[in-house]
């Protein structure tokens, strides 16, 4: 395919940003989308792996403090942790939706609500609902990190995992220069997360092609 036929398949709009990074040499401009295509894909592995260690640690806490299993449609209720969630419509349409199919158990609650749903938990108001207990499932935070820090870094994991599921590159800076600090910064953040709930980043990443060291290196050099 010629580069004007790449156009037509991607946008013109979406390829001048990684033409003008590269100088106008449309071949770099599409190697280049193709390195940051497989970037994401890469780092998009483990923030799937995050995401479902981190909302299981979260389940498994409050099922503990609650003493109730089905603690999510519970505290969705008047007088509970989530009555003023922001997402509270949204899961509560979903557990409708279930129950009609007779599908619903407090398990598929779990992994249907979305990631924001538990990035919300680490607000300032179910945090204080839920006893200030939440920051336990991090047994190896940093000393003095609070839950005003960790909802921030929360929300900036969850900010750059929209960016790659809405196929947004993560390879330049904010002037539009190639720049590989924004991917490693997060990619960075996330491997710390891992680690404050207690688990060693190589095992449970143990399998995957998640590392991705190597494209980021071929981008560089590009």
């Amino acid at each position: 395919m010629k580069y004007i036929d790449f156009e037509d398949a991607f946008s013109a709009a979406r390829l001048n940003k990684y033409r003008k990074a590269c100088g106008g040499n449309a071949y770099k401009a599409l190697t280049l989308y193709r390195h940051n295509v497989k970037l994401c894909q890469k780092i998009y592995g483990v923030l799937n792996v995050f995401e479902i260690v981190l909302r299981n640690a979260i389940n498994k806490h409050y099922t503990f403090v609650f003493n109730d299993a089905d603690w999510i449609f519970h505290q969705l209720q008047k007088g509970g942790m989530l009555e003023f969630s922001t997402h509270r419509n949204e899961v509560l349409q979903s557990i409708n939706e279930m129950v009609k199919e007779n599908k619903y158990t407090p398990d598929k609650v779990v992994s249907s609500v979305s990631f924001g749903f538990w990035t919300y938990m680490f607000t300032r108001v179910p945090f204080r609902l839920g006893n200030q207990s939440i920051l336990q499932i991090f047994p190896n935070r940093q000393t003095g990190l609070g839950q005003k820090a960790i909802f921030k870094e929360l929300q900036q994991i969850k900010q750059f995992r929209n960016r790659i599921a809405h196929h947004e590159p993560i390879c330049f800076d904010a002037n539009g220069h190639k720049s590989l600090v924004y991917a490693q910064t997060n990619y960075t953040l996330i491997l710390k997360y891992i680690s404050f709930l207690g688990y060693d980043k190589d095992e449970l990443l143990f399998g995957l092609d998640a590392k991705p060291d190597r494209v980021m290196n071929q981008i560089s050099i590009l």
